[in-house]
């Protein structure tokens, strides 16, 4: 009898392990879905450059972020600037080309793609498609500034 006993607790205790393995997991797996509605994340992007291949690196003080969207009608040019902080921005719609201007060289983006502006350098941007280009635009300043200069 001391036997059966031993067994039956044994497997009891196995069996309270994969419970209690599958409800830590399905506490991680639903952590977002309380209600039992589905969520689905998709990661749009992860870098650790800009888009010029500069390192990102973040202001050293007081950090600001601002969020603002913008709308760039077809065939507008944006002014030559630059951005002396970190700038981020999510293209909602539409086609754009951003072009370095001490460089030449140039890149397009299109509806879902994620942009991490270049730091410092002279660049401008111009709606190359037929429908306005949206964008979520993210900075990182040090509290106060602005992060966009204008060429003169």
């Amino acid at each position: 009898m001391v036997k059966w006993w031993g067994e039956i607790m044994r497997e009891i205790l196995i069996s309270t392990k994969l419970l209690l393995a599958a409800a830590l997991s399905a506490t991680v797996a639903h952590a977002l879905d309380a209600s039992g509605t589905p969520v689905v994340v998709t990661p749009l992007a992860s870098r650790t450059e800009t888009a010029s291949g500069q390192p990102i690196t973040l202001p050293q003080k007081n950090v600001q972020v601002l969020v603002s969207s913008f709308e760039i009608a077809p065939g507008a040019t944006l002014p030559v600037h630059k951005h002396p902080f970190p700038r981020y921005a999510y293209v909602q719609g539409g086609t754009l080309q951003v072009t370095n201007v001490e460089t030449g060289k140039s890149t397009t983006y299109k509806s879902g793609d994620f942009i991490i502006e270049m730091i410092g350098q002279w660049h401008q941007a111009t709606n190359v498609g037929a429908d306005p280009v949206k964008l979520l635009v993210i900075d990182q300043v040090e509290e106060g500034a602005k992060n966009t200069v204008l060429r003169q």
